[in-house]
């Protein structure tokens, strides 16, 4: 028989490796247990704002790869639940008028909890540097501005800058209320539009900040609808390649607003073509193509208001390259649908293309949304657009929309109008008021076929219509430019 003191070793040695077996189960458990996640994209996050009196959708991620998952957003209390599949998973929520906070809370293997959300309405500001340019870079009255920006139903989110081949789920960026100490360093035209539009309406204001300064339009497009047309795709090359920002089609699309498209929003303000002077021809095409494609991506035909590029001294006097975007722009919003454009003719810097008046940019974009999405009657939005003409002889009579209450001068004489005859050559001309249209001759022109309103880089001119809203520049002509 074995000893007592035997048995006692033993069966201690069995006891000291079922604990070993049974700790090493335990630390896989919890190793598999920490693994085991859900999480979601960076603009579902606390301090968001949801688009109000619509269908959201809300996902994310799991390593349970066929787990339910459960949102309930506190407004209704109500459970929506999906599957995941292959770890990733989504759901379709209905959001009330706009309202909060609220709370969002997201349940599977394990509890998530957003919160601080509002509703309200959601715009998603993009281009390049006028677009992205903070109240620290420069603005008019920027200490004041800065001190008054106490806004909590106002919030941001910043993406950052980042380029990537194909498109993505997910890019940087947080939710932060609007304060003095985040509003100096966003998008100044993006906060002046959500608040002149908060400051009528009352409701919270959620701003997706997607810039990035230098960039032409063709990085902001899908590469594969630049690269389907030869026109398009020669005319990117021209554009000249430089180390601080993408050339390349598609790159800023795929990352920062590739993974935006699942988030329902209202809108686009838009504030981009400097860079797109070396190719201006084509903004004709890739403007609209950019338009279309966002819509696409998002599946909704949605409101996009954009800044006409102001005046500038680039370089070569009487250049047009600046003109031809400018006019691009202006054929954009006559010929697609739910589009405006804020002109800035009269609130640019020639000696700075970064001009400080962004408050009057933000307003003029916030007029567009006002009058058109958020129903504000008898608000005028737009300043003189051309309509029609009509040659009487010597002369050409001029007809504009947006003009109902009549043109106005601010000087002596109406500037920056040119008359051609058939032979193409513009020489400047005598312009006055008559009525609600506008007179145009020039003496070294006997028969008149053509108008063109500050058709240069650098042109100011001074139409307006009685609600102060400068005119666009434009052409009466369809004559083609050469390249």
């Amino acid at each position: 028989m074995e000893s007592i003191d035997r048995l006692k070793k033993k069966h201690s040695g069995k006891m000291k490796k079922s604990i070993k077996f049974l700790v090493v189960v335990l630390a896989v458990c919890f190793v598999q247990e920490s693994f085991a996640k859900i999480w979601l994209p960076s603009i579902l996050s606390d301090n968001m704002v949801l688009q109000q009196d619509s269908e959201v959708t809300i996902w994310g991620w799991t390593t349970n790869t066929s787990e339910k998952i459960t949102v309930i957003g506190s407004w209704n209390n109500t459970e929506v639940t999906t599957e995941a599949y292959q770890g990733t998973w989504l759901v379709k929520i209905t959001t009330p008028k706009s309202g909060g906070p609220y709370t969002l809370h997201i349940e599977g293997h394990e509890k998530m909890e957003i919160q601080n959300v509002l509703i309200g309405e959601v715009w998603i500001a993009s281009g390049q540097s006028n677009m992205e340019w903070t109240p620290t870079q420069g603005l008019l009255n920027a200490e004041e501005e800065i001190k008054r920006a106490n806004y909590p139903n106002i919030r941001f989110f910043q993406v950052d800058r980042h380029t990537a081949k194909y498109p993505q789920e997910n890019t940087p960026g947080k939710w932060v209320e609007c304060s003095p100490e985040t509003m100096k360093n966003f998008s100044s035209v993006a906060y002046f539009f959500a608040k002149n539009i908060q400051d009528e309406l009352s409701i919270p204001m959620g701003m997706i900040s997607s810039n990035w300064g230098g960039t032409p339009i063709e990085t902001w497009i899908p590469s594969d609808l630049i690269n389907e047309n030869e026109g398009l795709k020669k005319a990117a090359t021209r554009v000249e390649a430089k180390p601080w920002w993408p050339n390349d089609a598609g790159l800023a699309y795929n990352a920062m607003i590739y993974p935006l498209s699942k988030f329902n929003i209202a809108g686009c303000i838009w504030y981009q073509g400097e860079s797109n002077r070396q190719n201006p021809n084509s903004y004709y095409k890739a403007f609209p193509l950019l338009i279309n494609s966002w819509r696409n991506l998002w599946k909704k035909d949605f409101s996009f208001y954009y800044a006409q590029i102001a005046p500038f001294k680039y370089g070569e006097k009487d250049a047009i390259d600046a003109a031809i975007v400018r006019d691009a722009q202006l054929a954009t919003m006559l010929n697609t649908p739910k589009t405006g454009m804020a002109v800035t003719n009269d609130i640019g810097n020639l000696e700075n293309i970064h001009p400080i008046n962004k408050q009057e940019v933000g307003r003029r974009l916030a007029l567009w949304a006002l009058a058109k999405d958020y129903g504000v009657q008898e608000l005028e939005h737009s300043g003189p657009v051309y309509k029609s003409m009509e040659i009487r002889k010597n002369k050409i009579v001029l007809s504009f929309d947006h003009a109902d209450n009549g043109l106005i001068k601010k000087g002596k004489h109406l500037t920056n109008f040119t008359v051609a005859g058939a032979d193409k050559v513009f020489w400047k001309a005598k312009a006055k008021i008559v009525a609600n249209t506008i007179v145009v001759s020039a003496k070294n022109v006997k028969d008149p076929v053509a108008v063109r309103l500050a058709f240069t880089d650098t042109a100011e001119p001074n139409l307006y219509n009685a609600e102060d809203l400068p005119a666009s520049a434009f052409r009466t002509d369809s004559w083609k430019f050469e390249q």
